[in-house]
Parts: C-alpha cells; structure tokens; sequence
C-alpha cells in the first residue's frame, strides 16, 4: 500500500511501543512519514526507541497522571494536533477464572480497558477540534472467542469490543474513524510477560486445577516460536497502515487463521458445538 499523500504531515501516538506489535508498527510508521510518538514504562525501553529515531514518551496506563502527561507531552510537541492513535498496550494475565482474585482481575483491566479507555477520552477533544482522526484498538482473536486458562485476558479483551463498537457509532459523523485489529498468535513477547504474571498472581499448589497448571506453565516457559498459525508482527502493521491511511478503514481487521476461522465459526455454531471446538483446539495444551 503506497503512503496517503499528506502523510509526512501527520502524528500518530503508539502505545506499547518497546517490542512486538508496537515497536514493529511504530518504525513502520516513522517510515512512512508519521511523526510517531512512541510510549513505553522503562527507561532503557525509552533510550532504545529514541536512538531508533522516534519520539519517546513515558507512559504507564494505570496511573491517571501518566496518562494526562503523555497527551500533554503530543499535543504540545504538534501545536494541538494528533491524527491517530493506536491502543496496542496490553499483557496476558493466565489462570483459571477461579483463581482470579478481585485484584489480579482489576488489574488485567486497569491496563487493557481502563487506562486505554482514559487514554482514548483525553485524544477525543483534539480530534474533534481538527474535525477528524483514527483511532486503532489492538484487541484479539480473544475479543471474539473464549479460550480455557485465559479468562482474564478475554474479560479485558470482550470489554474492550463492546466499548469500541459504541465509540465508533457514538462519533459517527465526526470524522473520527474507529477500527479494531484483531490478531491471533503473533510473534512477540507477550508469553514471557504472561508467564511473569502468572508465576506473580496464581497460587497453583492450591488449586483444583493444579494438574492443568503443569502443562500450562510448560508451555508458557517454553520456547515462543508459535506454531504453525504464527505470524509476525508485520502482519498486524499490514492491517494497521490501511486503518490509518485508507479513506475508508474498517471497523474490523482479522490477523491469522485462528481469527478468521474462530469469527466464521462463532456465527455460524451453536454454543455447544463451539464449545467443543474451542476445547478441542487446545487440548493438547493443557495436559504434558
């Protein structure tokens, strides 16, 4: 896809820019022209982007004032002006949903939904003052299915659909478009982050599902090659690049075969029958 013609006028804010998806669609970007604002929480996350040639900005989606100060940080570097957004900040938190405490929970959320919520309500005024924008939701093939051992993930990731497709008709007439990508298996480092978090919050000797616990950590602790379905994060900047730069971007874009497949068969399946091909797909997964 060639560049828009006034895209080297243009600024884009990425958050989780400091590997896979975001770091991927953030170089990309600058490429292509975009003045590209890149957020990442660690410093040497934050030198490594600046010495790649981009705009670094600190932010951390679950502090309020973080957030207030990155928006703060854009708009007065561009005179007021930001033409896109793209929420890709996110992390897996594993277990089963009964071992979820209300804690562990609410912050799966704060991170996925809520600080990408705040986020996207702080960059509406400006958009809506230049009578225009896109804003690009980095949801899952998780935002469609439910898969077992991932229930945390899928709440934030349901959530953020349901709260998406409201946006995107509340703004109708705006000139703001709202898009959601929705990949599956990619290259990155999102299960090293999940295995974190799942040694951090899930009490394994104690629960009922301590036998399944052995065969998900082995697989959280081995290799992130993926599997056959596996793409690379380029695939997601593909859909990414027409959402921003197209006249007429989608509300929707599937990355891999899982989200194509899972998308067809949720329509076309009972519950029951889809239930049974959701735990089907990964039985292997959850016994050594």
């Amino acid at each position: 896809m060639s560049a828009s013609p006034d895209s080297s006028s243009k600024s884009v804010l990425v958050t989780g820019a400091s590997s896979g998806i975001g770091q991927a669609a953030a170089l990309a970007l600058a490429e292509r022209g975009w003045r590209v604002f890149a957020t990442a929480r660690r410093d040497e996350d934050l030198t490594r982007l600046r010495e790649a040639g981009l705009t670094a900005v600190y932010l951390d989606l679950n502090e309020s004032e973080s957030i207030a100060a990155c928006v703060e940080t854009v708009l007065a570097a561009t005179g007021g002006r930001l033409d896109a957004l793209f929420n890709n900040a996110a992390y897996g938190q594993p277990g089963a949903v009964e071992d979820l405490s209300r804690a562990v929970l609410r912050a799966q959320l704060e991170t996925n939904l809520l600080g990408t919520h705040e986020l996207t309500c702080r960059v509406l005024p400006a958009m809506r003052r230049q009578g225009g924008g896109r804003i690009v939701q980095n949801s899952s093939v998780l935002g469609l299915a439910a898969l077992p051992y991932r229930g945390a993930y899928v709440c934030s990731k349901f959530a953020l659909e349901g709260l998406t497709d409201t946006l995107r008709l509340e703004l109708d007439g705006s000139g703001i478009h709202v898009s959601l990508i929705e990949p599956g298996p990619i290259t990155s480092r999102f299960r090293e982050t999940a295995y974190r978090a799942f040694k951090a919050h899930i009490d394994t000797a104690s629960s009922a599902h301590a036998e399944t616990y052995r065969a998900v950590e082995a697989r959280l602790a081995g290799d992130d090659g993926g599997g056959r379905f596996t793409l690379g994060p380029e695939a997601v900047v593909e859909k990414l690049l027409h959402a921003l730069e197209s006249r007429r971007p989608k509300a929707r874009y599937y990355v891999t075969v899982p989200t194509h497949l899972f998308g067809t068969l949720r329509r076309l399946l009972g519950t029951r029958l889809l239930d049974r091909l959701l735990l089907r797909s990964t039985r292997d997964e959850r016994r050594l």
